[in-house]
């Protein structure tokens, strides 16, 4: 579900202290993305915070989500909105959930 070596890899690259901050930044984002997902939107809009979504998601290693956002940004583009986007949400709930649970625990050392 989290991709470990990812999200040590981004702290490593900019750093601890900007780590909280970044990561802070992803998950208000992102909050706001989720909030925002509804097929209504029609597809480009929906393709967009799937993507966005995505690329966020893949940066801090969260996988799971990564895969059903490039699943369903891929179906979206090609003008299908027919996404199940409670899946979406339940793996950003379940990665959020495994990050926040366990950041503290794969830094440790």
């Amino acid at each position: 579900m989290i991709d470990w070596d990812r999200v040590r890899d981004l702290r490593s690259e900019i750093g601890a202290a900007d780590f909280d901050e970044v990561v802070g930044l992803f998950l208000e984002e992102s909050d706001a993305a989720i909030a925002r997902l509804s097929v209504t939107a029609g597809p480009e809009t929906l393709a967009s915070d799937l993507h966005f979504l995505k690329g966020a998601a893949l940066n801090l290693g969260f996988s799971l989500l990564s895969t059903l956002c490039q699943d369903g940004e891929r179906r979206a583009s090609a003008g299908d909105v027919a996404i199940d986007l409670d899946a979406v949400r339940r793996a950003y709930a379940d990665c959020r959930v495994a990050f926040e649970a366990g950041a503290a625990q794969a830094f440790a050392a």
